[in-house]
């Protein structure tokens, strides 16, 4: 197999991994292809709920074809026992004669030593084959595996005048219908969704994936709200029970009710705004978050929501969709604009959908916060 069939094998897998993320946790979305005399004999992609995981489904559909073939993974095999058994051991079985991974797992029961399991068996194994594009395939799983807190995505819609509302008003249509549609999809490839009370009380959100089809994906939904002043007839609270919901806050004589409602109280003190950098507890509310099995957040909040996970350091990816329209002098300003870009951020892709504009900002290797 030449160098140029490899790449082509790992673009199609990643292509396939990107298929069921943000519907596998609290594992990644890692695809598999059993490639074989050019042709691809089986595939497999990690499971929704997490299992199975890639490389025993695209084994089983490779049957006997597995046996002398190449394996195309974009994450390294798990080499220990969790919940199911080692997809390495699966590989060895199966007599795979090769293995091409595009990146090693830095989870460290994993961590080089499924590479070293498969080379002991005396399997080829080649690495690092488009990495960069791997590793942003698996932002999410690599941020809560390394930094300990999950990926985290901003996401504000921005009119042409840089404003994100107009004060003293509820929820104003900034977009059309084509660019709310990506944001439901957006939805759809994150654990979980985060705004806080001001904007639960000014919009009385619902937070869920609404295209046809994908109510299922949608992330579960977290509300900063210190005092627990979430009304019990919101329809975050009313829909508790299908979709979850976390508030963060602490009151005793609110949380009895909310949790009668099927609401889960988190009470991480403190959380606010406008507290010093160093300080700050979303540190804390994230890395819990992490702990939970939350790998991709996001921030869908006001323009103080917005503000704290910048000043905190916390965002890695900044979604802005610009609308043509100006809303004026009684416009709130968005913390972040095309003109003011917070520094360590480069414009990955522009999109167009009807007459909005979407740009995705990355934040620049090397300015990730440790």
């Amino acid at each position: 197999m030449t160098a140029s069939d490899d790449r082509r094998f790992m673009a199609a897998a990643l292509r396939l991994a990107r298929w069921n993320t943000g519907r596998t946790s609290t594992n990644p979305s890692v695809a598999c292809l059993i490639v074989r005399d050019g042709l691809i004999v089986g595939s497999g992609i990690t499971a929704p709920g997490g299992r199975p995981h890639a490389e025993p489904q695209a084994l089983a559909g490779a049957g006997d074809a597995a046996r002398g073939a190449t394996a195309h993974v974009t994450l390294e095999p798990c080499s220990h026992f969790g919940k199911t058994p080692p997809c390495v051991n699966a590989l060895i079985a199966a007599g795979i004669a090769r293995v091409v991974i595009a990146v090693t797992d830095p989870d460290e029961r994993v961590s080089g030593r499924g590479i070293a399991m498969l080379r002991e068996a005396g399997i080829a194994v080649d690495t690092g084959l488009l990495e960069n594009e791997g590793r942003a395939v698996l932002a999410g799983y690599l941020t809560r595996q390394v930094q300990k807190r999950p990926q985290v995505i901003l996401k504000l819609a921005v009119s042409a005048d840089g404003m994100i509302g107009r004060r003293d008003h509820g929820q104003v249509a900034i977009t059309g219908p084509i660019a709310r549609a990506q944001v439901h999809a957006l939805r759809a490839e994150v654990d979980a969704i985060l705004i806080g009370i001001g904007t639960a009380r000014a919009d009385d959100p619902e937070l869920t994936c609404r295209l046809p089809g994908l109510h299922e994906a949608s992330p579960r939904r977290f509300v900063l709200d210190r005092r627990l002043e979430i009304s019990l007839g919101s329809k975050l609270v009313r829909s508790a029970r299908e979709v979850a919901v976390t508030v963060v806050g602490d009151d005793a004589g609110r949380r009895a009710a909310l949790e009668a409602a099927g609401v889960e109280v988190w009470g991480v003190e403190g959380i606010s705004p406008h507290v010093p950098v160093a300080k700050n507890p979303l540190h804390l509310l994230l890395h819990r978050m992490a702990t939970s099995g939350i790998s991709s957040l996001m921030v869908e909040g006001g323009a103080g929501i917005a503000a704290a996970f910048l000043e905190a350091g916390v965002v890695d990816r900044i979604v802005l969709l610009e609308g043509p329209d100006k809303i004026g002098g009684d416009g709130v300003a968005s913390p972040v604009t095309r003109g003011h870009m917070p520094s360590g951020f480069r414009l990955e892709r522009a999109e167009t959908f009807g007459p909005d504009r979407a740009y995705h900002y990355e934040r620049e290797s090397g300015c990730l916060p440790g």
